[in-house]
Parts: C-alpha cells; structure tokens; sequence
C-alpha cells in the first residue's frame, strides 16, 4: 500500500513536472510570436499594432528588458515621449550592461530638448561602447544645442575617426569650428562632407557663408549656383544666387538671376522684392532715375499688399522718397518699422524721410534706434553726424 502511495505521488509530480515544463514552453513560444509580430507590424509602420504586441509580451514576462526596449522605442517612434522614457528606463535598469537602451534614453531626451541629459546618456553608452560612430555624432549634436560648443568637437574628430565618409559629423564639425572662428578647418570639414554628399544643400550652405565672409567670391557664387541647380523648385535659392550677386556690384549677373527666378516663379513675392532691391542699390550707387522706375515697378504690387513683409515696405518707402514723394515714404517706413522682422536699415531711411518732412522728433528717434541696432562703430559717419545735428535742433546735446 505504502508502496502504491509513493508511485502515485511520483507519478503526479512528474505529471506536474511535465506540464510546467509544457506551459513554459507554450508562454515562451507565444512571447517570441507576440514580440515576432510586434517586428512585423513595425516593418509595416503600424506602431499601435506594434505596441499591443509588445505590451502582450510583457504581460507574459514582465521582467523582460527586451519587450521593454522594443515597446519604448516604439513609443519613441509615435511621439510619446514620456511613455518612452518610462519604458526605455526599465529596460536600462534590468540590463545595465546593455548598450541600446541606453541610446534610446539619449535620443528621447535630445527629442524633448534636454540636451544636457541626452549628452550625459550618449557618454553613458561610450564607456561601453566606444567604438559607435553614430552615438558620438549623437553627443557632440546634443552638446552642440545646449550652446557648449567646444565639448561638440572632440566627440565628431571621433566620429569622423571611426568613419570618414560619415557627411553630418563632417558639417556639424564645420560648424562648430566655424563657431569658433577657426575658418580653415571649418573650409576643410564642410568641403568633406560636400564630397562625400554633393547633394548636401546645408554643407553647400555653409561653404558659401564661409567664402564670402572671406571675400572668396567665386567660389561662394559656385555654391549658391549648386544650390539653385540642386533645388529648382525652390525660390530662395535663385533670390540668395540674385542678391549675392548684386552684394557684390554685379548688377547685370544680379537682375538676370532673378529674371529667371521671375519667370519660375511668377506668383513668388519675394522674387519681386529681390529684384526691386537690385534695381534701388543700382538707382542709388549711380543716381539712375530708369532704374529707380525699375524698382518702383517690381516693388508696389507687393508693398500694397496688407500682408506685405517689412522689407518690400521698407524698399517700398525708400523708393519713394528717392522719387521725392516724401509723405509717402514716411509712410510706408513708419509699416516697415512697424511689422517683424525688421531690417535696421527701416529706421535709417524712415529718419531721412521724416527729417526732410520736418518731423524733427520722429528723425531723432528713427536713428536713434538705427543706431541701437547697428552699433555705433558699424554706424555710417553720415549718419552720425545727421542725428547730432538733429539733437542739436532739438536743443539736446
């Protein structure tokens, strides 16, 4: 009898054994299908499908750092910032090992604006892996929008180190160490990335601010005409081509750009408001009545717009009052100086018109704020000297 007792037991325990060994097979096989099909409906971009998946996952095994690593970048990917966080933290904390979480923790912060902890995440990850490209890009970027320059640059030299064909760490090296005033190697790290990418309208960008700012006009044209090439369905590259152009007195090169920007874009205003600045500089430089009617042209359908921009009213006004309708001109300065954003040049020309109109008052003032925005060392002489005659009329010293 005792005998009988004893197998029966053993045999309920092995029964019991095996169907705990079945059960567990069984709840691991529907984990992997549930984290199977949370993949494919993420290959599918159907991220709600994805996070019922992977919730189902966890709800199987809870001490999963996978199914909360997938489910938290999922979230990352819908937007939901916070319940990324959440989940992507509970990864890190089950596998502090795991380089990925970690990651992910950096690029939600860096979404969220939190630069500073998005960095400290990124550093977190090279003390374990230091060999990621990618994740030193990712730092020197946060660093980079938390202001904290110079940190940026050791990180991308890594960056670029490990791969050389990596286009952004080349651009955003550039930038930052054009930041720093150091023109040469920002030349060399933005024509880098351009080689690599030719295609890369920002690192194109980039190059043509550098080349001019060091007077190297050709090839800063060169870049600007890429551009336009590049992107032909853009406006405001054949109006930067234009405006370089004429900041450099070609005037014939300037308004045949824009022409052509005119006929691309015939319902563009500010291709108007380009070419009419063209033809004003042109008027003013050599005191040409037909191009100062040329400028008046190109600008008046837009200025009388009631949603015309500050600088086609400015333009506007100064055009005016070169043809000698000053109250006009006061006019329209006073809108441009009213309506952001506002060129300084506004408040200079609105000085000179409400000067000639015997606004003595309003003169001062206009200039006064000219100069405020200017710097008085940037400040024309002209101009100096026509606001403290104006101060003196005033009986101010």
């Amino acid at each position: 009898m005792r005998r009988l007792l004893v197998l029966s037991v053993g045999l309920a325990a092995l029964a019991s054994g095996v169907f705990v060994a079945w059960y567990t097979v069984q709840q691991e096989r529907e984990f992997q299908r549930l984290i199977a099909a949370g993949d494919a409906a993420l290959a599918r971009d159907q991220t709600y499908g994805a996070i019922e998946a992977f919730s189902g996952a966890l709800a199987l095994k809870r001490e999963s750092m996978l199914a909360y690593l997938k489910r938290g970048d999922t979230y990352r990917r819908r937007g939901e910032l916070e319940s990324a966080l959440r989940d992507l933290r509970q990864a890190a904390a089950l596998d502090p090992a795991a380089p990925r979480p970690i990651e992910l923790l950096g690029d939600v912060n860096l979404a969220m604006g939190r630069y500073e902890r998005a960095a400290e995440h990124y550093r977190a990850f090279t003390q374990l892996d230091d060999q990621s490209p990618r994740v030193h890009y990712k730092m020197a970027l946060a660093a980079y929008r938390a202001g904290r320059v110079d940190e940026a640059i050791e990180p991308l030299r890594q960056a670029v180190a490990l791969d050389d064909r990596f286009t952004e760490a080349h651009y955003l090296l550039g930038m930052c160490l054009r930041d720093r005033a150091d023109e040469t190697g920002a030349l060399e790290a933005l024509t880098r990335a351009v080689a690599i990418n030719p295609a890369f309208a920002a690192a194109r960008e980039g190059l043509a601010d550098l080349y001019e700012r060091a007077g190297r006009r050709v090839e800063a044209i060169d870049q600007l005409d890429a551009l336009a090439a590049l992107e032909p369905g853009r406006a405001e590259r054949l109006i930067n081509l234009g405006l370089a152009y004429a900041r450099w007195n070609r005037t014939d090169a300037a308004i045949l750009t824009l022409g052509r920007a005119a006929e691309r874009f015939p319902d563009e205003p500010a291709v108007y408001t380009a070419l009419g600045r063209v033809w004003l500089q042109d008027a003013e430089r050599r005191h040409d009545r037909v191009a100062l009617g040329k400028a008046l042209e190109a600008l008046q359908p837009t200025a009388a717009t009631a949603a015309a921009p500050s600088a086609a009213l400015m333009l506007y006004g100064r055009a005016l009052f070169l043809a000698g309708n000053h109250a006009a001109a006061e006019r329209l300065l006073l809108q441009a100086t009213a309506r952001a954003p506002v060129e300084p040049a506004a408040f200079r020309y609105l000085g000179e018109a409400a000067e000639r109109l015997g606004h003595v008052a309003d003169a001062r003032d206009a200039l006064r704020r000219y100069v405020a925005l200017v710097g008085e060392s940037e400040v024309e002489p002209t101009v100096l000297d026509r606001l403290r005659r104006i101060q003196q009329r005033l009986g101010e010293s």
